[in-house]
Protein backbone atom coordinates (compact mmCIF):
# COMPACT_ATOMS: atom_id res chain seq x y z
CA UNK A 1 0.00 0.00 0.00
CA UNK A 2 3.25 2.53 -0.23
CA UNK A 3 2.27 3.44 -3.49
CA UNK A 4 -1.54 4.56 -2.44
CA UNK A 5 -0.06 6.49 0.81
CA UNK A 6 2.52 8.03 -1.71
CA UNK A 7 -0.41 9.02 -3.97
CA UNK A 8 -2.56 10.86 -1.42
CA UNK A 9 0.44 12.46 -0.12
CA UNK A 10 0.36 14.29 -3.07
CA UNK A 11 -3.07 14.48 -4.37
CA UNK A 12 -5.30 17.03 -3.39
CA UNK A 13 -8.12 15.30 -1.55
CA UNK A 14 -9.44 18.50 -0.21
CA UNK A 15 -10.42 20.20 -3.31
CA UNK A 16 -11.40 17.29 -5.25
CA UNK A 17 -15.61 17.32 -4.27
CA UNK A 18 -15.05 21.01 -4.86
CA UNK A 19 -14.25 21.57 -8.04
CA UNK A 20 -17.48 21.25 -10.24
CA UNK A 21 -17.12 17.74 -11.61
CA UNK A 22 -16.90 16.52 -7.50
CA UNK A 23 -19.06 18.98 -6.32
CA UNK A 24 -21.52 17.21 -8.97
CA UNK A 25 -20.77 13.50 -6.88
CA UNK A 26 -20.98 15.63 -3.37
CA UNK A 27 -24.59 16.76 -3.83
CA UNK A 28 -25.64 13.71 -5.30
CA UNK A 29 -24.11 11.87 -2.74
CA UNK A 30 -25.10 13.79 0.36
CA UNK A 31 -28.92 13.30 -0.68
CA UNK A 32 -28.96 10.17 -0.83
CA UNK A 33 -27.28 9.83 2.61
CA UNK A 34 -29.87 12.45 3.93
CA UNK A 35 -32.51 10.32 2.59
CA UNK A 36 -31.72 7.14 4.03
CA UNK A 37 -30.50 9.13 7.36
CA UNK A 38 -34.61 10.40 7.28
CA UNK A 39 -35.68 7.10 6.28
CA UNK A 40 -33.72 5.52 9.75
CA UNK A 41 -35.25 8.43 11.80
CA UNK A 42 -38.59 7.69 10.72
CA UNK A 43 -38.46 4.32 10.73
CA UNK A 44 -36.78 3.97 14.39
CA UNK A 45 -39.13 6.84 15.45
CA UNK A 46 -35.72 8.48 16.76
CA UNK A 47 -36.54 12.46 17.51
CA UNK A 48 -33.59 13.35 15.24
CA UNK A 49 -29.92 12.97 13.63
CA UNK A 50 -28.51 14.13 17.29
CA UNK A 51 -29.29 10.01 18.00
CA UNK A 52 -27.89 8.32 14.98
CA UNK A 53 -23.89 7.29 14.91
CA UNK A 54 -22.17 7.40 11.34
CA UNK A 55 -19.07 5.56 10.36
CA UNK A 56 -17.24 7.14 7.22
CA UNK A 57 -14.69 4.33 6.84
CA UNK A 58 -12.39 5.49 4.11
CA UNK A 59 -13.17 9.17 5.01
CA UNK A 60 -10.24 11.28 3.04
CA UNK A 61 -9.70 14.33 4.40
CA UNK A 62 -13.60 14.68 6.22
CA UNK A 63 -15.58 16.47 3.42
CA UNK A 64 -18.77 14.13 4.06
CA UNK A 65 -18.14 13.48 8.40
CA UNK A 66 -17.38 17.24 8.74
CA UNK A 67 -20.90 17.84 6.79
CA UNK A 68 -22.91 15.05 8.86
CA UNK A 69 -21.96 15.96 11.95
CA UNK A 70 -22.79 20.09 11.33
CA UNK A 71 -26.07 18.32 10.45
CA UNK A 72 -26.18 16.58 14.35
CA UNK A 73 -24.86 13.01 13.99
CA UNK A 74 -22.23 11.79 15.71
CA UNK A 75 -19.76 10.42 13.65
CA UNK A 76 -16.95 8.48 13.64
CA UNK A 77 -13.94 8.29 10.78
CA UNK A 78 -11.52 6.18 9.75
CA UNK A 79 -8.81 6.51 7.19
CA UNK A 80 -6.14 4.51 5.72
CA UNK A 81 -3.71 7.09 5.01
CA UNK A 82 -2.04 9.56 7.47
CA UNK A 83 -1.67 12.66 5.55
CA UNK A 84 -5.18 12.56 4.72
CA UNK A 85 -6.59 11.76 8.25
CA UNK A 86 -4.01 14.73 9.97
CA UNK A 87 -5.85 16.93 7.03
CA UNK A 88 -9.25 15.77 8.25
CA UNK A 89 -8.87 16.56 11.79
CA UNK A 90 -7.60 19.92 11.04
CA UNK A 91 -10.44 20.82 8.36
CA UNK A 92 -12.67 19.45 11.65
CA UNK A 93 -11.62 22.07 13.89
CA UNK A 94 -11.78 24.74 11.53
CA UNK A 95 -15.22 23.91 10.74
CA UNK A 96 -16.01 23.68 14.45
CA UNK A 97 -17.14 19.75 14.76
CA UNK A 98 -15.55 16.92 16.66
CA UNK A 99 -15.08 14.21 14.71
CA UNK A 100 -13.38 10.87 16.72
CA UNK A 101 -10.81 10.19 13.91
CA UNK A 102 -8.44 7.57 13.49
CA UNK A 103 -6.14 5.16 11.14
CA UNK A 104 -7.24 2.50 10.60
CA UNK A 105 -8.15 -0.42 7.92
CA UNK A 106 -11.68 -1.13 5.73
CA UNK A 107 -10.63 -4.57 5.59
CA UNK A 108 -10.42 -4.86 9.83
CA UNK A 109 -11.79 -2.36 11.93
CA UNK A 110 -9.82 -3.11 14.76
CA UNK A 111 -11.64 -0.24 16.97
CA UNK A 112 -14.81 -0.21 15.82
CA UNK A 113 -17.74 -2.98 17.80
CA UNK A 114 -20.22 -5.09 16.45
CA UNK A 115 -23.50 -3.46 15.75
CA UNK A 116 -22.64 0.36 16.70
CA UNK A 117 -23.75 2.42 13.64
CA UNK A 118 -26.54 3.30 11.95
CA UNK A 119 -25.14 4.49 9.39
CA UNK A 120 -21.56 3.33 7.26
CA UNK A 121 -20.58 4.71 4.49
CA UNK A 122 -17.66 3.07 2.49
CA UNK A 123 -16.76 5.88 -0.22
CA UNK A 124 -13.13 5.11 -0.74
CA UNK A 125 -11.48 1.58 -0.09
CA UNK A 126 -13.70 -0.23 -3.29
CA UNK A 127 -11.44 1.87 -5.57
CA UNK A 128 -7.91 0.74 -3.63
CA UNK A 129 -9.09 -2.87 -2.74
CA UNK A 130 -8.38 -5.42 -6.20
CA UNK A 131 -9.11 -8.94 -5.23
CA UNK A 132 -13.15 -9.86 -4.51
CA UNK A 133 -11.61 -11.22 -1.04
CA UNK A 134 -10.64 -8.36 0.02
CA UNK A 135 -13.61 -5.92 -1.34
CA UNK A 136 -15.82 -8.81 0.81
CA UNK A 137 -14.27 -8.14 3.58
CA UNK A 138 -14.42 -4.67 3.71
CA UNK A 139 -18.48 -5.29 3.21
CA UNK A 140 -18.57 -7.54 5.80
CA UNK A 141 -16.80 -5.36 8.10
CA UNK A 142 -18.96 -2.75 7.07
CA UNK A 143 -22.11 -5.21 8.04
CA UNK A 144 -20.61 -6.00 11.26
CA UNK A 145 -20.87 -2.81 12.93
CA UNK A 146 -23.64 -1.08 11.25
CA UNK A 147 -27.24 -2.02 13.52
CA UNK A 148 -29.59 -4.22 12.17
CA UNK A 149 -31.79 -2.49 9.90
CA UNK A 150 -28.90 0.22 9.50
CA UNK A 151 -27.76 1.36 6.15
CA UNK A 152 -24.03 0.97 3.85
CA UNK A 153 -23.81 3.02 1.09
CA UNK A 154 -20.51 1.51 -0.85
CA UNK A 155 -18.96 3.69 -4.12
CA UNK A 156 -17.16 2.41 -6.86
CA UNK A 157 -15.28 3.54 -9.97
CA UNK A 158 -16.85 2.39 -13.33
CA UNK A 159 -15.15 0.38 -15.52
CA UNK A 160 -16.42 1.96 -18.98
CA UNK A 161 -15.60 5.68 -17.45
CA UNK A 162 -11.45 4.09 -17.39
CA UNK A 163 -12.03 2.35 -20.62
CA UNK A 164 -13.39 6.08 -22.57
CA UNK A 165 -10.91 8.22 -20.90
CA UNK A 166 -8.01 6.48 -20.55
CA UNK A 167 -8.22 3.79 -22.67
CA UNK A 168 -9.50 5.78 -26.05
CA UNK A 169 -9.32 9.59 -25.21
CA UNK A 170 -5.60 9.09 -23.82
CA UNK A 171 -4.38 6.80 -26.23
CA UNK A 172 -3.54 3.64 -24.02
CA UNK A 173 -6.50 1.24 -25.34
CA UNK A 174 -3.66 -0.39 -27.95
CA UNK A 175 -1.24 -0.94 -24.90
CA UNK A 176 -3.36 -2.06 -22.28
CA UNK A 177 -5.29 -5.22 -24.36
CA UNK A 178 -1.20 -5.82 -25.03
CA UNK A 179 -0.65 -5.98 -21.45
CA UNK A 180 -3.66 -7.21 -20.15
CA UNK A 181 -5.00 -4.50 -18.21
CA UNK A 182 -8.13 -4.93 -20.73
CA UNK A 183 -9.06 -8.45 -21.90
CA UNK A 184 -11.26 -8.81 -24.77
CA UNK A 185 -14.47 -8.06 -23.53
CA UNK A 186 -12.49 -4.40 -22.39
CA UNK A 187 -13.05 -5.15 -18.65
CA UNK A 188 -10.55 -3.73 -16.92
CA UNK A 189 -8.23 -6.08 -14.33
CA UNK A 190 -6.28 -3.37 -11.93
CA UNK A 191 -3.67 -4.22 -10.00
CA UNK A 192 -1.52 -2.10 -7.32
CA UNK A 193 0.83 -0.18 -9.47
CA UNK A 194 -2.61 1.25 -11.44
CA UNK A 195 -3.67 2.36 -7.67
CA UNK A 196 -7.32 2.35 -9.10
CA UNK A 197 -9.82 -0.51 -9.41
CA UNK A 198 -12.41 0.06 -11.80
CA UNK A 199 -15.52 -2.60 -12.11
CA UNK A 200 -18.74 -3.35 -13.71
CA UNK A 201 -22.33 -3.60 -12.77
CA UNK A 202 -22.55 -7.50 -12.69
CA UNK A 203 -19.17 -7.37 -10.80
CA UNK A 204 -21.11 -5.21 -7.62
CA UNK A 205 -23.62 -7.57 -7.68
CA UNK A 206 -21.59 -10.72 -7.41
CA UNK A 207 -19.41 -8.82 -4.17
CA UNK A 208 -23.14 -8.38 -2.92
CA UNK A 209 -24.13 -12.17 -2.99
CA UNK A 210 -20.50 -13.14 -1.65
CA UNK A 211 -20.67 -10.70 1.24
CA UNK A 212 -24.41 -11.65 1.66
CA UNK A 213 -25.61 -8.01 1.23
CA UNK A 214 -29.30 -6.53 0.49
CA UNK A 215 -29.83 -3.67 -1.92
CA UNK A 216 -31.91 -1.01 -1.92
CA UNK A 217 -31.24 1.10 -4.02
CA UNK A 218 -28.48 1.81 -6.94
CA UNK A 219 -27.49 5.71 -8.23
CA UNK A 220 -24.69 7.25 -11.26
CA UNK A 221 -22.98 9.25 -8.40
CA UNK A 222 -21.92 11.68 -10.55
CA UNK A 223 -23.32 10.20 -14.37
CA UNK A 224 -21.40 12.52 -17.39
CA UNK A 225 -19.66 15.12 -15.07
CA UNK A 226 -16.25 13.67 -14.91
CA UNK A 227 -16.38 13.82 -19.18
CA UNK A 228 -17.47 17.26 -18.79
CA UNK A 229 -14.64 18.82 -17.01
CA UNK A 230 -13.82 21.61 -19.71
CA UNK A 231 -17.98 22.30 -20.27
CA UNK A 232 -18.83 22.70 -16.55
CA UNK A 233 -15.86 24.65 -15.56
CA UNK A 234 -16.87 27.13 -18.68
CA UNK A 235 -20.90 27.37 -17.71
CA UNK A 236 -22.18 30.12 -16.31
CA UNK A 237 -23.66 29.27 -12.60
CA UNK A 238 -27.47 29.17 -14.24
CA UNK A 239 -26.03 27.03 -16.39
CA UNK A 240 -24.46 25.04 -13.62
CA UNK A 241 -26.56 24.69 -11.21
CA UNK A 242 -29.09 23.44 -14.16
CA UNK A 243 -26.81 20.48 -14.99
CA UNK A 244 -26.92 19.49 -11.31
CA UNK A 245 -31.10 19.66 -11.63
CA UNK A 246 -31.06 17.33 -14.83
CA UNK A 247 -28.33 15.11 -12.80
CA UNK A 248 -30.45 14.31 -10.25
CA UNK A 249 -33.43 13.89 -11.83
CA UNK A 250 -31.63 11.48 -14.02
CA UNK A 251 -29.26 9.53 -11.66
CA UNK A 252 -31.34 7.07 -10.69
CA UNK A 253 -32.30 6.31 -14.42
CA UNK A 254 -31.32 2.48 -15.13
CA UNK A 255 -29.91 2.96 -18.75
CA UNK A 256 -27.05 5.40 -16.97
CA UNK A 257 -25.87 3.12 -14.41
CA UNK A 258 -22.41 2.29 -15.11
CA UNK A 259 -21.47 4.94 -17.55
CA UNK A 260 -20.37 7.58 -14.85
CA UNK A 261 -16.63 7.85 -12.92
CA UNK A 262 -18.92 6.52 -9.50
CA UNK A 263 -21.62 4.18 -8.70
CA UNK A 264 -23.11 4.39 -5.27
CA UNK A 265 -24.64 1.33 -3.73
CA UNK A 266 -27.02 1.74 -1.06
CA UNK A 267 -27.40 -1.60 0.91
CA UNK A 268 -29.04 -2.70 3.95
CA UNK A 269 -28.46 -4.48 6.90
Amino acid sequence: MDKLVEHYNKFNEDKRLDRRHGHVEFVTSLKYIEKYLDKYVCDNNLSGREQLNILDVGAGTGKYSIELAKSGCQVTAVEYVKYNLGRMKQNAKRAGVDIKAYQGDARKLKKCSDNTYDMTLVFGPMYHLYTDEDKVKALQEAKRVTKPGGYILVAYLMNEYSVILYGFREGNVNECLADGRLDSDYHTHSSQEELYEYVRLEDINRINELAEMTRRQIISADGPADYMRRELNAMDDETYERFIEYHLKTCERPELLGAGAHTLDILQK
